[in-house]
């Protein structure tokens, strides 16, 4: 006896019905609305890449351990894209001389990740992407930080409600050279300080111990105070003066929810200046939501010179989950506006003329294309929450006049053809 299919999606992703996919829908309409109005333009690409665009730059975590990776039939390593950037990098760099600067591009991609499924962490989302490409300036990093905290606004979100916190890789550079670490142990400690909050103190400390050994206090000590950071480092660095300026910049523009945080990696290796998160501050949901940040290097893998960018890439899962906490995911309203049916089949002509003169008429139409009761026909109706019904019958036919029944009031109008299409629009 043949093995039934589950009924389940694969382990770690989505099916999507049509609330959920509404849901999708207005965050991928808000994400475009807000993003378009700064300037930014779509483009896509196949969820297909050669492995070797993320072995190259991802890093060596995401590359072993979260990566869809297979061989295809002319044996090339073949991966599902666990994010947008090293794509778009790739896509510049081949058109780079058709470009003029400076270039802003967004996108809504799928991603695809196995990794260790927990709250806020699926194998596959779909995820807003917005970099700018071609400013070497503080300018564009807040232009940055503003299309993230404007789409925070957009979804509802008060400045409360979030927090960004921001960082430099190149202040942490110094903060190594000025504990003697050398490139293979400074990548390593910040990998443990990524990992921070998801492991135990004790942990943390021990995973820092195996490098740092006596300096381990000292370390720790500087690397939580903002105080003994800037003492270390001394309060003229670029660095600090840079970062310094950014906030100044962020709150001359209303940002006001920014800070400093010392700790902040980000998980990817190709960042080279400026990074930043933005975080729920909500007890129930008090995690990271998405972030981003420079990224300067990342075209010198395909062999081109450098080119300055800077952008970010906002999960849907997290921000859904940040929706959910605050009430601020609107109810579902389904786009069909009127539900038409025939009462026998002589009139089903008529049913069909009517709909399609109100699609022409901008309302989406639904027909019954079954003869069961009116009360079955209601209740159908009901259950997919449209709000008016029509039914056509002798009465209809010859006077060409339609009881209109709004399914949420109870309340009918008799009404003409013309005069539905206007009254429902107005609704």
């Amino acid at each position: 006896m043949r093995q039934k299919i589950s009924t389940e999606p694969y382990k770690g992703v989505r099916d999507f019905y049509p609330e959920e996919m509404s849901v999708e829908n207005y965050l991928f309409s808000k994400m475009r609305q807000t993003v378009e109005s700064f300037g930014y333009v779509e483009y896509n690409a196949s969820i297909l890449e050669s492995a070797e665009l993320y072995e190259a730059k991802t890093g060596e975590e995401i590359v072993n351990e979260q990566t869809y990776t297979f061989t295809d039939r002319g044996d090339r390593r073949v991966t599902l894209r666990p994010e947008m950037t090293p794509t778009v990098a790739r896509m510049i760099a081949k058109k780079r001389t058709e470009f003029y600067m400076p270039l802003r591009l967004y996108s809504i991609p799928n991603l695809f990740r196995y990794e260790k499924m927990q709250k806020g962490r699926l194998r596959e989302h779909y995820q807003l992407n917005v970099d700018i490409f071609g400013i070497d300036s503080s300018e564009a990093d807040a232009e940055i930080i503003s299309v993230a905290y404007k789409l925070m606004i957009n979804l509802g979100a008060k400045n409360e409600d979030f927090e960004i916190r921001i960082n430099d890789r190149r202040i942490m550079n110094l903060l190594y050279e000025k504990f003697g670490l050398n490139e293979e142990e400074s990548y390593k400690i910040s990998k443990i300080i990524d990992k921070k909050d998801k492991i135990s103190s004790e942990s943390y400390k021990s995973a820092l111990e195996v490098i740092l050994k006596e300096k381990t206090d000292k370390f720790i000590e500087t690397l939580e105070s903002n105080q003994n950071l800037i003492k270390i480092l001394g309060e003229k660095s670029l660095e600090i003066e840079g970062l310094i300026k950014l906030i100044e910049d962020l709150d001359a523009l209303g940002i006001k929810n920014v800070r400093f945080d010392q700790t902040l990696m980000r998980g990817f290796d190709y960042y080279t200046g400026f990074v930043f998160e933005i975080y729920d501050t909500n007890s129930e949901n008090k995690r990271s939501l998405f972030g981003g940040g420079r990224y300067d290097n990342l075209l010198e893998i395909f062999g081109k010179e450098k080119m300055p960018a800077v952008g970010f890439g906002a999960g849907d899962v997290t921000i859904l989950d940040f929706l959910e906490v605050r009430n601020l995911i609107p109810e579902y309203k389904n786009p069909v506006s009127i539900y038409i049916c025939s009462l026998g089949d002589e009139f089903s002509m008529e049913s069909k003329r009517l709909a399609d003169n109100l699609r022409q008429s901008g309302i989406n139409v639904a027909e019954d294309l079954t003869l069961r009761k009116v009360a079955d026909r209601i209740k159908s109706a009901v259950k997919q929450k449209i709000p008016f019904i029509v039914f056509i019958g002798e009465n209809e036919v010859k006077s060409k006049k339609y009881k209109l029944k709004n399914l949420n009031t109870e309340e009918e109008k008799e009404l003409t053809e013309n005069e539905i299409a206007s009254f429902i629009k107005h609704e």
